[in-house]
């Protein structure tokens, strides 16, 4: 088999586009950096602080012995002091003072300076760099903080000696070595150990995540009630815990409703459909008369106009749930429509017996809307009304506006609905029988459909019925346009 070059490397690829690989990444880079500047400015303040201190000191001395050569150039027992016996009192960072005068002769010396240093060397250096501190190493490797300076002596004066003085910073040297060396320790260490913590936080942080992963795998159109409990989570991933479940309850929701849905109409179109098939197989059972197969065609026809209407019904939900429906908007004068839809049912009224009337106001009620879809929600509530008032009673149509609504209200004194089933009224299929036969009126959508019309024109609908006292239906039409409304949610139509 042959042996393809990035085969090997496709377990490390892999890990490099993981979560926690990138934050163990980022917290030990981010570690490893802080902890480098820590340390390398600690290391830098202390050097600096250690060669200003060695300054100062070398200053002050020279300091000492410009006054003591200008005010007491003769005190030699000061000088001599000064020069050779304080230095042997100090046990570390020790200091050599070398005085010549003006040919460069020695006139008094620490005592060991000579076996410390190379006099001549010293002299050439300092001479070089006269007035400045630099770096000398001695003998034995030790090193050395050396300077020179002219000193007059006398006042006024009457020559002018030269002051050399050295410091052993031997010690401080082999501290910073230490140092050094802690600092590489410290950084390897760190190098070893932050990818591992970082490691272990990230795989804490990120476990949350593997949860809901886990959670989401389960998931499945039979599985719809995992849930992620976000006790003891961090607050960011707790809300998004949250959203999480809020989007698998309106997917529970929807499954539901679209199993009802299924249901329904499989139930509801298995009727007519069935109704069709009977009144054929009766017919075709044996020879007929003319009159008796028009009569099963008139039948088969009943069922089939049913079945169309109940299909182009389920049709029309289905476009108005449609996120890409839009609405065709217009100016209409409400009371003409109204109008419009007494003079459309009057005939059917008034074979029912049913009294059919508008509103008495006449004034204009303008709002801009789609007039399709309002006089077919207004057409399904007038053909309700009017199928459930009994002879005698009365359907009255009325309009009215507000400064943000158009309120069409559509009443009855028929046989009213009972107060458990009013929040129902809206759901598809629903009917007050549980029969659901032909005979019970209709397919049971009208009102879905009423209820989807006022949701696409971002208004609502409202129903108030008392058993056998009547019914109120009320629109609530947006005056101003709006736009397209929001699309209707996948979620349950809210019940007034």
């Amino acid at each position: 088999m042959s042996w393809k070059p990035n085969d090997s490397f496709a377990p490390v690829a892999r890990l490099r586009r993981t979560l926690a690989f990138r934050l163990t990444a980022a917290y030990a880079i981010a570690g490893l950096v802080l902890i480098f500047l820590a340390t390398a400015s600690l290391y830098l303040l202390t050097v600096t602080e250690m060669e200003r201190s060695t300054r100062l000191f070398i200053a002050d001395k020279l300091n000492v012995l410009r006054t003591m050569l200008r005010e007491r150039p003769n005190d030699r027992e000061a000088l001599q002091e000064e020069i050779e016996l304080e230095s042997a009192a100090r046990q570390y960072e020790q200091f050599y003072i070398c005085l010549l005068d003006e040919r460069n002769q020695p006139l008094l010396m620490t005592p060991g300076m000579s076996e410390r240093l190379d006099l001549e060397q010293l002299t050439k250096q300092t001479g070089i760099h006269l007035g400045r501190t630099i770096r000398m190493t001695g003998s034995h490797g030790r090193a050395f903080r050396v300077t020179s300076a002219t000193a007059p002596v006398g006042s006024p004066p009457t020559q002018t000696d030269t002051i050399q003085v050295a410091v052993d910073v031997s010690q401080q040297e082999q501290f910073l070595q230490r140092y050094r060396l802690w600092f590489v320790s410290i950084l390897l260490g760190t190098f070893v150990a932050l990818p591992l913590i970082g490691y272990q936080i990230a795989r804490r942080g990120i476990r949350p995540v593997e949860d809901m992963a886990a959670t989401a795998r389960r998931i499945s159109s039979t599985n719809l009630r995992e849930r992620i409990l976000p006790d003891g989570y961090p607050f960011e991933l707790a809300s998004l815990a949250g959203t999480f479940n809020q989007m698998l309850d309106r997917l529970e929701d929807s499954f539901d409703r679209i199993s009802r849905f299924s249901a329904d109409i499989a139930h509801d179109l298995r009727t007519p459909v069935n109704n069709i098939r009977g009144e054929a197989e009766v017919g075709l059972a044996r020879a007929r008369t003319i009159t008796e197969y028009r009569e099963v065609l008139e039948s088969c026809l009943e069922e089939a106009v049913r079945l169309s209407d109940l299909i182009g019904n389920l049709l029309f939900l289905a476009r108005a749930e449609s996120p890409l429906a839009h609405l065709r908007r217009e100016s209409v004068n409400i009371v003409e429509l109204l109008d419009g839809m007494r003079e459309y049912y009057e005939a059917s009224a008034a074979e029912a017996g049913v009294s059919l009337t508008t509103s008495a106001n006449r004034a204009p009620v303008i709002a801009h809307l789609d007039r399709t879809l309002v006089q077919r929600a207004v057409s399904n509530l007038v053909s309700n009304a009017v199928a459930h008032t009994p002879p005698g009673g009365s359907v009255v149509l009325a309009a009215s506006s507000e400064d943000s609504a158009v309120h069409i209200e559509v009443s009855d004194t028929g046989a009213g609905i009972p107060s458990e089933a009013l929040p129902k009224v809206f759901d598809r299929f629903f009917r007050l029988d549980s029969s659901r036969s032909q005979a019970s009126g209709g397919t049971g959508l009208g009102l879905a459909i009423v209820q989807s019309i006022m949701l696409l024109h971002g208004g609502k609908v409202e129903i108030a019925s008392q058993l056998g006292q009547g019914t109120r239906v009320t629109l609530h039409v947006p005056i101003a346009e709006q736009g397209r409304a929001a699309p209707v949610p996948n979620h349950h139509m809210t019940r007034t």
